[in-house]
């Protein structure tokens, strides 16, 4: 019988569980969610019990929906959010809610590590620039707000390695979930020296770092108990999440794009060699394949700003969605359609948890400009389409500067299930946007890595050839040239805004 492939995504609002044959088709997924706390503005923090409980439950529903035997389960890939602080003690018990990715509340341990060691610096030994939503600033503000906790800390961990740990037992990590945490030397592949000094972290405190298709941890007989699955299953590194959804799409080879519409933004260009941007404006992380690197741009909030316009001014079309199981991005595009480009002269900054790429700065906010008594709903659905879609046009322009051909575009996220978003991205952008059969997203990247790690394929490359499959393609429309002066108009707004985002108003 032919092996099967478990994908586990530990994702900021739920954790989810995709099995595939080696062919790439979907044999089961389950998905359970959980919620986050804001105890303070600018703060996000989470419960890491909450991602084993819904692991324990996604692990035994993808079982039995599928009715798959588990014994042929070949192998786990784990994935997850990036940039979370866990901290445990010496029993191995988490002393505090995990600090996610979006938290912003470090930026001025940013300020004050950028001032000690310097940018310039910082970029030499990590290859990125030091931002609030990464693990190193955190672990600067728990030591200065939270001294007694951090005396106890004796593990760092980050979402997706906390769960390798319950599932095994096992500190470990892998190369491209270490790469955001600014503590990590991304062209040598190993921890920086000097950034554990400067943060007052030893390499005790840190988990063994492998490749992402190293399969030498196995599943506890504790965790097997729990799960249903057999005792000493393979768990590959994996992949932080981004990597592991670019694994999912093909984005794996020499000049290979993809951008997600999740509830963030990302572009994603995969690369045989390391190579970073002078400024820092990309980040330049390992990929979860051995020997390939990637350049990333991250705006915080994507197909997110769509979900906060339907709960704050939609409330009716959200309800519409649920009464006729319609699907709520529709009903909000077509509204959009109905609207010129440039939506008659309203712009709108996707800023709404500050920003990172290009833009790094937390005190960015979202905007409406250009508003006036004609403008109505549709006008302003519009407006948070195309300020979500210009934004990724900037980080793909940030990537062609750094040298990289970008020929065509892999759509994923929630977003990319929308004809229009599609079409208002492939003018965007100027070149075809694809989508591809990676439906459980990072999950089902974190199961082909499995495969890699135990043999299912020869490699990464070989999983991606055989199991992901061109599903739609849309090339540019003869529309595209009038996107340009609301284009234009978006970009002029952030440079004008800044230094009232950045007074504290």
């Amino acid at each position: 019988m032919a092996n099967l492939l478990l994908g586990i995504d530990v994702g900021t609002s739920s954790t989810k569980c995709v099995l595939i044959d080696d062919e790439g088709r979907q044999v089961g997924v389950a998905e359970n969610p959980y919620s986050f706390d804001t105890p303070n503005p600018g703060w996000v923090e989470q419960d890491p019990q909450s991602w084993w409980l819904a692991a324990i439950a996604s692990i035994r529903q993808v079982l039995e929906r599928s009715s798959a035997d588990p014994s042929r389960v070949a192998g786990i890939g784990l994935t997850g959010q990036m940039h979370g602080l866990v901290l445990l003690d010496d029993a191995g018990l988490v002393l505090r809610p995990c600090i996610l990715w979006n938290d912003q509340r470090s930026a001025p341990q940013c300020e004050r590590l950028e001032g000690d060691l310097g940018r310039d610096r910082i970029l030499s030994l990590t290859g990125n620039r030091l931002l609030p939503g990464f693990t190193a600033p955190k672990i600067a503000w728990v030591r200065e707000h939270e001294p007694e906790l951090w005396s106890r800390t004796r593990r760092i961990l980050l979402p997706k390695d906390y769960l390798r740990y319950r599932l095994s037992g096992a500190f470990r990590t892998e190369s491209s979930d270490a790469s955001g945490m600014l503590l990590f030397d991304c062209e040598k592949r190993r921890w920086s020296a000097e950034m554990l000094g400067a943060l007052g972290v030893t390499a005790e405190q840190l988990p063994e770092c492998r490749e992402g298709t190293d399969a030498s941890v196995r599943l506890s007989s504790e965790a097997a108990a729990l799960t249903g699955l057999p005792e000493g299953t393979p768990i590959a590194g994996g992949g932080g999440d981004q990597a592991a959804q670019a694994i999912g799409t093909g984005t794996v080879g020499e000049g290979t794009v993809s951008v997600t519409l999740g509830t963030s933004g990302v572009v994603f260009a995969a690369s045989r060699s390391f190579r970073s941007t002078r400024d820092g404006s990309l980040h330049a992380f390992c990929h979860a394949v051995p020997d390939r690197w990637h350049l990333m741009g991250v705006m915080l909030s994507a197909a997110g700003s769509l979900s906060w316009f339907a709960e704050s001014l939609a409330l009716d079309a959200k309800r519409t969605a649920l009464e006729t199981h319609a699907d709520l991005y529709e009903i909000l595009c077509a509204e959009a359609a109905s609207v010129p480009e440039g939506c008659d002269g309203v712009t709108f900054l996707p800023y709404l948890s500050g920003e990172r790429t290009p833009h790094p700065d937390p005190h960015a906010r979202g905007v409406f400009a250009g508003l006036s008594t004609r403008h109505r709903r549709p006008h302003l659905v519009r407006a948070v389409l195309e300020g979500v879609t210009f934004g990724l046009v900037d980080n793909l322009d940030l990537v062609r500067s750094a040298g990289v051909q970008v020929a065509e575009v892999r759509l994923t996220g929630g977003g990319a299930r929308s004809p229009f978003w599609r079409q208002l991205c492939a003018d965007a952008f100027g070149v075809p946007v694809l989508t591809v059969n990676a439906a459980a997203g990072a999950a089902f990247g974190a199961a082909l890595i499995a495969g890699a790690a135990t043999a299912v394929f020869t490699s990464v490359d070989d999983a991606c050839a055989r199991c992901v499959r061109e599903t739609s393609r849309v090339e540019p429309s003869a529309r595209r040239g009038s996107l340009d002066v609301p284009l234009d108009r978006y970009r002029s707004l952030y440079p004008a805004l800044r230094p009232w985002f950045n007074s504290g108003a």
